[in-house]
């Protein structure tokens, strides 16, 4: 099907938001970066002439996929994954360490992530796989293929070490739900989630009681059913034995920056000039704009280079100082209108590849919104994960335009095949 006949079938309430979410951020990223030097506005060492840079050629990236088949997209998914995993394997050969990381190509002065775009490669050799006419996601086996699938990229890119990008494909879990797999996973990992923080903020001790006494009320409320002792004795040594282990995990495990940043999440340490540095500056940022904000590129906080790189991972602190509560509120509504969409599209899809797609694109989203303004407010540690079309950097608006885009696509692919 030719280009030009199907663009006006692409979902153009997607590519508003999409647009508007890019614009408010670079808006955001210059403010952010902007300095009293006598600097020229196109100063290309400017960095957000480096992002509307980045942002212009977005727009042709957008075009290319747009034009493209988009049996392409399924087709060749195992291919783009696989290629997408070897760029990950060759950073530990041909990567540059940067700021602690070696996640990064160095190409001339452009550096690129190859992590942001395995996300969008990982969706589709997940949504190939699911939509197999042979796979069945209530079989073990089938579930444990696609486990594999989601853990293998993630298992190259927390060496790195980089575990918040690693974090993001736990997302990957939802779109499986969706497609048959027991609601018991999620379950369980909210639940070790749960108990993992629980530990370390009240000790094994208490929570070992606290399981005990859970178990014996539910044993004891489902008695006239005659519960097997057993199960509910295995379920209770299982969650024990791992509350106990969270002690080795936490300090054998995690670097000591993240074990600092869970103890200051917690309560545990207050270090307002050290590694909650960031944290406490951000909520001091976002506190001060009030409910309508101090005015664009007015913020005392941003001005005075406060928080420290506040263009990339904690640009939205410098929403809620100069745009104040209501622009934040506008800023989330848009984010949740793209997300909400993004779930609509992948529900109407006539295939079972571009609905699976859809999911892992809204679930992706999702995961890194949620924990990113939750790490600005300090809700989350400070974990390293960007805000989509908002945070500075060409790899993650890249990554993140391809993701959203290959979907926009297919969607649009309905009107002409199934």
């Amino acid at each position: 099907m030719a280009f030009g006949k199907s663009i006006v079938r692409f979902d153009w309430i997607t590519i508003v938001l999409f647009l508007a979410l890019v614009a408010i951020g670079w808006m955001n990223i210059y403010s952010a970066s902007l300095s009293d030097s006598t600097a020229g506005f196109f100063d290309m060492n400017q960095i957000y002439i480096k992002q509307l840079v980045w942002i212009g050629l977005s727009i042709v990236l957008i075009i290319f996929i747009l034009a493209l088949d988009a049996k392409f997209y399924e087709r060749f998914a195992s291919i783009i994954y696989i290629v997408s995993l070897l760029s990950l394997i060759g950073l530990f050969v041909f990567g540059k360490n940067i700021s602690g990381a070696t996640s990064w190509y160095v190409f001339g002065g452009v550096s690129l992530q190859p992590s942001e775009f395995a996300k969008a490669a990982t969706a589709l050799a997940l949504a190939k796989y699911v939509s197999d006419i042979q796979t069945n996601m209530n079989e073990f086996r089938h579930q444990l293929f696609a486990f594999l699938i989601i853990a293998l990229p993630a298992l190259f890119i927390v060496p790195q070490p980089d575990p918040g990008s690693a974090l993001v494909y736990a997302a990957f879990v939802f779109p499986l739900y969706r497609e048959g797999l027991h609601f018991v996973y999620l379950l369980l990992g909210f639940f070790a989630a749960a108990l993992f923080v629980s530990t370390l903020a009240f000790g094994a001790i208490w929570v070992m009681l606290a399981v005990l006494l859970a178990t014996v009320l539910v044993f004891l409320k489902n008695r006239k059913r005659r519960p097997n002792l057993l199960k509910y004795a295995t379920i209770a040594i299982a969650c024990i034995g791992f509350a106990f282990s969270v002690s080795y995990i936490f300090n054998n495990v995690f670097e000591q920056r993240h074990r600092d940043r869970f103890n200051i999440v917690l309560g545990k340490e207050v270090d307002a000039k050290g590694i909650g540095y960031n944290t406490n500056q951000s909520e001091i940022a976002i506190g001060s704009g009030g409910w309508f904000g101090k005015g664009w590129t007015q913020g005392t906080q941003t001005k005075g280079n406060f928080v420290p790189e506040q263009h990339t991972d904690y640009i939205f602190s410098t929403v809620g100082e100069e745009w104040g509560f209501a622009g934040s509120l506008v800023v989330v509504a848009l984010f949740v209108g793209l997300i909400l969409r993004t779930l609509v599209l992948a529900e109407r899809q006539k295939n079972q590849f571009s609905r699976v797609y859809g999911y892992s694109v809204a679930a992706i989203l999702f995961l890194h919104f949620f924990v990113n303004v939750g790490m600005v407010t300090g809700l989350f540690p400070t974990v390293g994960i960007p805000l989509p079309f908002f945070s500075y950097g060409g790899s993650g608006l890249w990554g993140f335009t391809i993701l959203l885009f290959i979907f926009v696509r297919l969607d649009g692919s309905n009107y002409y095949y199934t």
